[in-house]
């Protein structure tokens, strides 16, 4: 409530002060951690994505029954290139030229994912860009809070080191090592560190195996390319048995003979699987706005369309968003792509829900 974060809000100043002095912030972290959730977005204009209604993370009642929670993580503070992601949650709920009337009709699935799901924008979580660490740990209990109570947390980020908390969150709900993960990115995000930093978004997908919190051998990448990662990071993610697919091999067999290959490894003795699309996995001429852009992508369709069967077949547990860094757009169209990911995985989950069916070769009107 307003009353609830104005009071911690004053308790932080007055203890962020204290604490200058010894330069350690313990007592500061855990009340950040308390604050689950800022008043609406926490840079620019207040507004939910598309419309949707409202809900508060200290307040379950808000929430309750809900299939689908929306959740912004507006932090950068892990990027080592060129920051702006922590607009991206403002850009991604804003990114369409329709009325935000909490409608959307999907053309191909035929069902509005909108109005047939239970879906809640808890607002951006609030984390201060220059506490890293503590703001990641406000994302994992949300993510956590959010999955204990039965529904799938979409996070819009952000910077990619948000992947090491949301979810994390969501495997101690679950169990560690019962999460797949299915990962969109041009970058493998397996450094060992970052600049000397264990936390960055060159490292988030490392910690999540050294945690335990994925499987190595349950963890598949799509659309790397580029300069990155060096040899002996490769032969550490072939050694945790991870699946990556380049994407030149992605080009040559087909993005159907990959997520044919990938899904059976997905649901082998997991419980649910967390979809991170980095919007750099798209080739910079379709999404320009992003803080390490690499040409060679994969077009926005090709993502679109992967991420629609990605939900519509799997046991999807969580979903995040990242990357997107508005300044850098041109004419929005990263955000509108992001907003479509977002809404392709919506109706897709929604679909699956109501028990209908799918085919991507029979023509529209015959659906």
């Amino acid at each position: 409530s307003s009353a609830h974060s104005g009071s911690i809000y004053s308790e932080i100043v007055e203890l962020s002060s204290n604490e200058l002095k010894t330069g350690f912030y313990p007592k500061t972290r855990h009340l950040y951690t308390l604050l689950m959730a800022n008043i609406g977005n926490m840079y620019g204009p207040d507004f939910t994505f598309l419309g949707i209604p409202r809900c508060d993370l200290d307040k379950p009642e808000t929430y309750k029954g809900a299939d689908v929670i929306i959740v912004g993580a507006p932090i950068d503070s892990g990027t080592s290139y060129r920051s702006g992601a922590k607009m991206g949650p403002q850009a991604i709920r804003m990114g369409d030229y329709l009325p935000h009337d909490a409608e959307r009709p999907h053309l191909s699935m035929r069902i509005d994912p909108l109005q047939k799901l239970k879906i809640y924008d808890a607002g951006d979580l609030l984390m201060p860009g220059g506490d890293l660490v503590s703001s990641l740990k406000v994302l994992e209990e949300a993510t956590e809070k959010i999955s204990k109570a039965g529904a799938i947390a979409v996070v819009l980020g952000g910077d990619h080191s948000i992947a090491s908390a949301d979810v994390t969150g969501i495997a101690n709900h679950l169990g560690k090592g019962k999460v797949s993960m299915i990962h969109f990115d041009a970058h493998a995000d397996t450094g060992e560190d970052q600049f000397g930093a264990l936390i960055g978004h060159g490292t988030p997908m490392r910690r999540l195996i050294e945690s335990g919190a994925v499987r190595g051998d349950r963890f598949l990448q799509l659309g790397l390319r580029g300069y990155w990662p060096d040899d002996a990071t490769l032969k550490w993610m072939a050694g945790k048995g991870m699946k990556s697919y380049e994407m030149t091999e992605i080009h040559h067999r087909g993005m159907k003979a990959v997520l044919d290959e990938s899904f059976a490894i997905l649901t082998d003795g997991c419980d649910g699987v967390f979809l991170s699309v980095d919007i750099d996995v798209v080739d910079p001429g379709m999404a320009p706005g992003t803080g390490t852009p690499e040409p060679g992508g994969m077009t926005s369709r090709e993502l679109l369309e992967a991420v629609r069967r990605i939900c519509f077949e799997l046991p999807i547990v969580g979903i995040d968003v990242v990357e997107v860094a508005p300044a850098y757009d041109s004419s929005d169209i990263t955000a509108i792509l992001a907003n479509r990911v977002v809404l392709e995985a919506l109706s897709a989950i929604a679909l699956k829900k109501a028990g209908g069916t799918y085919s991507a070769t029979r023509n529209l009107l015959d659906r």
